[in-house]
């Protein structure tokens, strides 16, 4: 399931744009709804796992999958805005991005491992937020250090 939403999320965004009716609110309400169905399947995968497995702080486990989740959107959008940052590290799009998270998804689903699927989730995500933090202070020292050289 988890699988055919991914598929018929790319294809809203493709269809938009063949039918020419690409818009700044349909892209912004299209990002708010993908974050709503992360948080949805999360939860869900949460449920079942607490439901059909035994281990302890399966819903801490959750909870942290979701907030990594929801942070990476989250830290991805304020860099785009608040850092005028067109670029990320290429790794960091790709290893806890939303197709990435939704594979590792339906990954765990199809073989029953719920918590580990949550656990690596709340790893992954929380690492891409905490390596993007790490660049862009970075990135940003050294552009600070370049403009107080040209200032001299």
């Amino acid at each position: 399931m988890t699988q055919i939403a991914s598929v018929m999320d790319g294809v809203d965004g493709d269809l938009a744009r063949l039918k020419g009716m690409v818009s700044p609110f349909g892209a912004f309400f299209d990002a708010v709804l993908d974050r709503y169905a992360d948080a949805a399947i999360v939860l869900g995968m949460t449920w079942w796992s607490i439901q059909h497995e035994d281990f302890a702080g399966t819903w801490l486990v959750g909870i942290l999958a979701l907030l990594g989740s929801l942070m990476v959107s989250y830290s991805r959008a304020r860099a785009e805005a608040s850092l005028r940052a067109e670029s990320d590290i290429p790794i960091l799009s790709r290893l806890a991005g939303r197709d990435a998270r939704l594979f590792l998804v339906m990954l765990g689903g199809i073989l029953g491992k719920g918590y580990w699927t949550l656990l690596a989730l709340a790893i992954l995500t929380h690492l891409t937020v905490l390596l993007r933090i790490l660049y862009f202070a970075k990135r940003l020292a050294v552009n600070d250090q370049a403009q107080s050289k040209e200032g001299r």
